[in-house]
């Protein structure tokens, strides 16, 4: 069949009755409609009944299928040695019950194949999807991708689908990154590619949930909990350098270099000096408002209009977490307010009653010295990693992946 285009892994453990019918099921419907080589790699890990023997007997019959056996139990784990080691192009995996619709995989690989995108993913939760499965599942799912969104600023809907595939040089990139080896894995590698600017394709799927599934829902939904806390203090202490990968590989918007940004913020900033400048004006102009009780309040509704309006056009963020830029970039508000605050005291020094325009004019001065610290503070810190990768741009180097075509 030659060197494969797409390797579909099955991670497995103690799946001795179900995987035959899943493997043959998978190898009937990509013979007849994936025009490319392809591998079929069933990762058992640990598995202590015979589904080891089960999957030698299939990739002794059927060429397409391999088998990797690991001493140690863990979807993630076996995910994540079988990709690593592949050699295709396109890696995909599914769970063994195959709950997934199959009819979706050529939406789920063709964006991928395209370079259109660098991560495709099955959603039960995307308008379109048909799902059956039990309450419970419903509200731990829908209630887990909320927390995602607000703990991590997730824009994915559904992170535990057994329905994905990556591009090798991304999965290469992004996997020595990614320390869980259960089932949080899932979720790991997509915060990783959202941080990394990388552009995730969803694919709604028609899903019907195994009623035999032998996954402790709760006890997954507590490891998925400290995954999320663990995952969340390495980006904010920015101990993975996915500011480093989106550099290489990530899809920035045309624009989102450094003098484009300046730009934007320069226009930004000119629209807040102005209100600004008019507060304290007015309010300095009213009676019995001191210069800095004018200057404190000008300059705290200037500091909200310009937190937002940098978030959302200059650096292109979307989603979760406006309440913690704000309260971040209140923090930059106070080293503007105390340098902007100390050239008036320096002011009042040298002239104990100045006219209303020289007192604007010395806080102008000062808020635009101020400029360049509350540029490079946004920059390095408020929204560093998380600008918005869901903006066109020229797919990188690295997805240009010419496919065969098929004599």
């Amino acid at each position: 069949m030659g060197a494969p285009v797409l390797d579909v892994v099955i991670p497995v453990h103690n799946e001795q009755g179900t995987l035959s019918a899943c493997v043959l099921r998978l190898h009937a419907h990509l013979v007849a409609t994936f025009p490319y080589p392809f591998r079929i790699t069933v990762a058992d890990n640990a598995s202590s009944d015979g589904t080891p023997l089960v999957a030698s007997e299939l990739a002794a019959t059927l060429p397409a299928v391999k088998v990797v056996l690991l001493a140690e139990k863990g979807r993630g784990r076996a995910l994540k040695q079988a990709w690593l080691a592949s050699d295709a192009p396109i890696l995909a995996y599914m769970d063994v019950d195959l709950s997934s619709d199959l009819d979706a995989l050529w939406p789920l690989l063709a964006p991928l194949m395209s370079g259109h995108s660098d991560v495709a993913i099955g959603s039960r939760l995307a308008r379109g999807s048909r799902v059956v499965r039990g309450l419970k599942r419903e509200v731990i799912s829908r209630c887990y991708n909320v927390m995602l969104r607000g703990a991590l600023g997730a824009r994915f809907s559904d992170a535990q689908c057994g329905f994905k595939a990556v591009r090798a040089d991304v999965a290469a990139e992004l996997l020595p990154l990614v320390e869980d080896t259960s089932w949080f894995f899932d979720t790991e590698l997509l915060v990783l590619a959202e941080r990394s600017g990388l552009r995730i394709h969803e694919v709604p799927v028609d899903c019907f949930d195994d009623a035999d599934s032998r996954v402790d829902v709760v006890r997954t939904a507590l490891d998925d909990l400290r995954g999320v806390w663990r995952l969340k203090r390495s980006l904010a202490l920015h101990r993975l350098p996915v500011d480093d990968i989106a550099g290489r590989i990530g899809r920035r918007s045309p624009g989102a270099g450094t003098w484009a940004q300046m730009g934007r913020f320069a226009v930004v900033g000119g629209l807040t000096t102005v209100i600004h400048l008019g507060l304290f004006a007015t309010l300095r102009g009213s009676a019995g408002t001191s210069s800095q009780s004018a200057n404190l309040v000008g300059l705290l509704i200037a500091a909200l209009v310009n937190t937002a309006l940098n978030r959302r056009w200059t650096f292109g963020v979307r989603g979760a977490g406006a309440a913690r830029h704000q309260l971040q970039g209140l923090a930059v508000f106070a080293v503007t307010w105390m340098m902007t605050a100390g050239a008036l005291a320096l002011l009042h020094g040298l002239d104990t009653a100045p006219s209303t325009a020289l007192a604007t004019t010395v806080v102008a001065v000062a808020t635009a010295a101020s400029t360049v610290v509350r540029f490079m503070a946004m920059r390095s810190w408020m929204f560093r990693g998380t600008q918005s990768s869901l903006s066109t741009n020229v797919p990188s180097a690295s997805s240009n992946t010419t496919m065969p075509v098929q004599s």
